[in-house]
């Protein structure tokens, strides 16, 4: 038992390295990657993880085809691709990690790279399932999603600690929130419509949150630059006097 709990322990200091979590679920999702990395085959890597979560996307995609063109029982397959994008996106770089074997530039461009198409094939798929003028709530997800992913790199780039959370909503949020809507679409057909322009609504007043907080960093790191330059300039006064 306490070798389990000391492994635990050792797993959850080495997933955290380099990522700061603000979602509600933090707390058990670091727990369930802390267990789940422990468990991974040595013969996967972090980029077979990377496509099996890519390939969860495609899921999701996929069954907003089928659910228009076949029957919409077929959305329900979009939880399964949840999941498998969740279990491949969470532990890719988490496993590296956990491993010893980081590659923090190749991972962090790699991730942003295949989040940003997961999100496009997603809205795309949602784009063929709905109907006239809603196919424009599938478009707005994808431009305000990629607006909070393009705020998380700011946030990185200013503050030097990388965050994939917007407040208290991270990916797995938003994965249970998408989840839930396509689940309620599946016994009240049309539903779908008016909850995703509802979470449209709630990201851009989450953008427009962070983005505010992202200003007030900048314009602190900003004026940090400029006493740092001051003093410096100072500094090289006196030596010259």
């Amino acid at each position: 038992m306490n070798k389990s709990k000391t492994n635990m322990a050792k797993s959850l200091r080495l997933i955290a390295t380099d990522r700061q979590r603000t979602n509600i679920l933090r707390a058990w999702e670091q727990k369930s990657i802390a267990y789940l990395v422990q468990k991974i085959p040595s013969w996967i890597s972090s980029d077979g993880l990377t496509a099996i979560g890519s390939f969860g996307n495609l899921m999701v995609a996929a069954s907003f085809v089928m659910g228009a063109y076949m029957s919409r029982y077929w959305l329900l397959l979009s939880l399964l691709g949840f999941f498998i994008n969740w279990f491949g996106d969470s532990l890719d770089g988490r496993l590296a990690y956990y491993r010893g074997t980081p590659r923090k530039w190749y991972g962090f461009s790699l991730d942003v790279t295949v989040d940003w198409i997961g999100t496009i094939l997603i809205g795309l798929g949602f784009s063929i399932y709905a109907p006239g003028a809603w196919k424009y709530a599938g478009f707005m997800f994808v431009v305000l999603y990629g607006w909070e992913m393009i705020t998380a790199q700011l946030r990185y780039k200013i503050g030097g600690q990388y965050s994939i959370d917007s407040g208290i909503f991270g990916p797995t949020e938003v994965r249970l929130l998408l989840a839930t809507f396509i689940t309620v679409e599946v016994f009240l057909p049309g539903s779908i419509q008016y909850l995703a322009t509802a979470a449209c609504l709630f990201i851009l007043i989450s953008n427009f949150a962070e983005t505010r907080k992202l200003l007030i960093m900048a314009d602190a790191r900003d004026r940090e630059d400029r006493l740092a330059k001051e003093k410096e300039k100072q500094t090289t006064h006196k030596e010259n006097a």
